[in-house]
């Protein structure tokens, strides 16, 4: 019996390939994944050890490998952000990050070490250990070097800003017009020194999980990187925009979210005002795809924190 029989594709993620845009995958994507799954699970000499689980994209199926040691398949289509992800963690070699035991460029499929899919950082009670640890992590994975066809930060925020003037019509409110022409002035102010470091790009909680019990691979792991070439000021953003209740909870947004800034830039010793500006780049990114989904509003933590990071 074929491995395929053994596949059932999640129902949310038919869905998201339903809608999915040209080159994300689509509904051909999705009818061929049993048969995908299915050639390497062959081809890699695995067997199935659990449910599956997904993302937005991807399907990861909990393996054992020939020798009965765990691992995790991910299947996922080539796109721009996923085609970069093998070659970033090479770089990293488990230092920080899931480690990559195998990879098919063609098909995008990737066999990673299997992690503790139900611990998280997103589940530490205690926001400040979390985003401790959060910290530490994000500069172990910027001691790496960088390798070479990677996506790079300024090419990324020179579309940003090219993309400022169609979207400015779409927001409704003019004081966040207003706060978007401002986040687009602090890009301007860094664009010509974008940086040089290897980024995760995605590094919120629930993308670090613990490793699984007896491994000695240290407390935390960071998965599903969209690599990107830049500053570090870059990367901050998600560990201030998730957890947002803990922040809310404070009582001081605008307090809460520059002690997240301060303790971030002070352990990675970066430069502050650099650090804001690449910051509001990434809000004004946010923003930008908020207003290309539909959207004629700015999210009120992406206005809360351009409004205590302004410089």
């Amino acid at each position: 019996m074929r491995a395929a029989s053994r596949i059932t594709v999640p129902a949310r993620l038919v869905e998201y390939h339903e809608d999915a845009s040209e080159g994300e995958g689509g509904p051909e994507w999705i009818a061929a994944l049993p048969d995908l799954a299915a050639d390497f699970l062959d081809r890699w000499g695995l067997r199935v050890d659990g449910p599956a689980a997904h993302g937005v994209v991807a399907l990861v199926l909990p393996v054992r490998r020939a020798d009965g040691s765990p691992a995790a398949l991910k299947l996922q289509p080539v796109t721009e952000e996923s085609v970069g992800e093998a070659p970033a963690l090479r770089a990293w070699a488990g230092a920080g990050a899931v480690e990559l035991l195998d990879h098919d460029p063609e098909s995008g499929t990737l066999l990673l070490e299997r992690l503790d899919a139900g611990r998280s950082l997103q589940d530490v009670p205690d926001a400040e250990a979390a985003l401790l640890s959060l910290t530490a992590l994000l500069g172990r994975l910027l001691e790496a070097p960088a390798p070479a066809g990677l996506r790079t930060l300024g090419a990324v925020a020179g579309a940003m800003l090219e993309d400022v003037p169609r979207a400015l019509p779409a927001l409704s409110d003019a004081a966040e017009r207003a706060l978007l022409l401002d986040c687009a002035a602090a890009v301007r102010e860094v664009v010509g020194e974008p940086g040089d470091r290897l980024l995760h790009w995605d590094l919120h909680y629930e993308n670090v999980l613990a490793p699984l019990p007896g491994t000695d691979r240290g407390a935390w792991l960071a998965i599903d990187p969209k690599p990107l070439v830049g500053d570090p000021g870059f990367d901050l953003m998600p560990a201030l925009d998730n957890r947002w209740e803990d922040i809310v909870a404070t009582g001081d947004v605008t307090r809460a979210v520059r002690r997240r800034f301060d303790l971030m830039t002070d352990l990675l010793g970066l430069d502050r005002e650099r650090a804001a500006r690449w910051t509001l780049a990434r809000a004004l990114q946010n923003s930008l795809w908020d207003v290309e989904d539909g959207e004629t509003r700015l999210q009120p933590e992406q206005i809360a924190i351009v409004r205590a990071l302004r410089v």
